[in-house]
């Protein structure tokens, strides 16, 4: 509940910064109907909601808030980082699920989950005009991989809060960011390419430590091969949102002891007809 409460912290600022930053009229400028922000401010008001009634089960448990940065420059980028946000909350709390015993945490981690992900689907078709959902199933992420993806946001927090048994792992940059399914891409972290060695002449990567890119799609892991210079290659399948993140084996899909790093977001619109890249 402490990693939750620490998730709803920076959705909640977030909002609560950016339509202080973006009035009404900026919404109208940038092309928005007035309806848009107004939902908005309803979103605003359940992360209130979900920080307020986190914080009072927690009680003297409870962290505070840290000071937060986001990566937005105006009102469309700031719209388009709502809709990770939301994503990413959704899929933090159904990979939590798995470790919750009472069930009455369950219940209230998954009430709130519904509505991040309808949030999610929100943003991504009324606003962005995208597909609302990514698949047959949301994509539960463990704690430490969303936990490297938030950590991005967070300036400092308050000395007293307490500490949270998750890892955080270096952050993933994938080229082209937004690459199409069968392309070769180009993965690093810690500033070097992932699985960087030189291949010998049964494919591998000698020299190097083996790596793959475990793709995480709706209750789905698949993973591709990471060649010498960080290049793997997009599989076929995958649609939505998308989570990616290097791994050192294949027979684990969720864990500290197999992540090599943090994740990195892609995504692969599809229209009504389920067509790719539409």
């Amino acid at each position: 509940m402490q990693y939750a409460l620490n998730l709803e912290h920076i959705e909640h600022a977030f909002y609560v910064q950016g339509l202080a930053q973006y009035d009404a009229q900026a919404f109208a400028d940038a092309g928005y109907a007035p309806w848009v922000r107004g939902r908005f401010e309803q979103i605003r008001a359940h992360e209130r909601t979900h920080v307020d009634f986190l914080t009072k089960q927690l009680g003297a448990d409870a962290p505070a808030p840290c000071n937060y940065s986001y990566p937005y420059t105006d009102v469309q980028s700031w719209v388009s980082l709502s809709q990770t946000l939301e994503e990413v909350g959704a899929s933090a709390y159904l990979g939590a699920a798995t470790f919750v015993d009472s069930k009455d945490v369950l219940s209230a981690s998954l009430a709130i989950s519904h509505i991040e992900a309808r949030q999610a689907g929100w943003v991504n078709s009324a606003v962005l005009k995208e597909q609302p959902w990514d698949g047959d199933f949301e994509t539960p992420l463990y704690f430490s991989g969303v936990w490297s993806l938030a950590a991005g946001f967070i300036v400092a927090c308050p000395a007293a809060n307490p500490a949270i048994p998750v890892q955080t792992f270096p952050a993933l940059t994938v080229t082209p960011s937004a690459p199409a399914m069968g392309q070769n891409i180009s993965v690093a972290y810690n500033g070097t390419a992932a699985g960087s060695g030189e291949d010998g002449e049964d494919g591998d990567d000698d020299g190097a430590e083996e790596t793959w890119l475990a793709w995480y799609h709706d209750m789905s892991t698949t993973f591709t091969k990471i060649h010498a210079g960080g290049v793997t290659t997009v599989p076929d399948g995958l649609r939505g949102t998308v989570f990616a993140g290097v791994v050192r084996n294949t027979t684990e899909t969720t864990g500290d002891a197999t992540m090599l790093s943090g994740l990195a977001i892609v995504t692969f619109p599809y229209d009504s007809y389920a067509r790719g890249g539409a």
